[in-house]
């Protein structure tokens, strides 16, 4: 049978463990049981009485409650929800990019990268793909463009 120091040592590392995993993988909530078992560990290596009597279970449950309360407010708190982005044909109009696939007049089948999106484009000119361009117009899903 295991001693009830080496009990807390070992409530101790498991609740350091299930922190350090908390903290590689944010969201997870091992925080809770990770600082139950912590203090618990502590409690118990100094007074070891009460880490084997009916009060600890009362106490992980007092500790449990407002770490949780805590965890769930500070993820709320990280994670505000933002609305989604939309992309508004008129917001590209200025915006600067580089053609993936060469642009050529009247046809969409050219390629712009803006940003993190590829739009259809044209040009009044043959562009060649790696040329920095600068979008004039935007109608729907394609983008006219001019070399910048």
């Amino acid at each position: 049978m295991v001693d009830v120091e080496t009990l807390a040592i070992i409530f101790i590392i498991a609740g350091a463990v299930l922190l350090i995993a908390e903290a590689m993988s944010p969201g997870v909530f091992l925080l809770i049981p990770g600082t139950v078992l912590v203090i618990l560990g502590i409690i118990g290596y100094f007074y070891p009485d009460f880490l084997m009597s009916k009060f600890s279970p009362i106490l992980a449950v007092a500790v449990a409650i407002p770490v949780t309360v805590g965890t769930v407010r500070l993820y709320q708190m990280l994670g505000t929800p933002e609305p989604p982005t939309t992309t508004i044909t008129e917001t590209l109009i200025g915006r600067e990019g580089v053609v993936t696939v060469r642009t050529v007049p009247e046809s969409i089948k050219g390629k712009v990268r803006i940003g993190t999106d590829t739009w259809s484009a044209t040009s009044s000119e043959p562009i060649e793909a790696g040329t920095e361009v600068k979008v004039i117009k935007s109608e729907g899903v394609h983008v006219t463009v001019i070399r910048k």
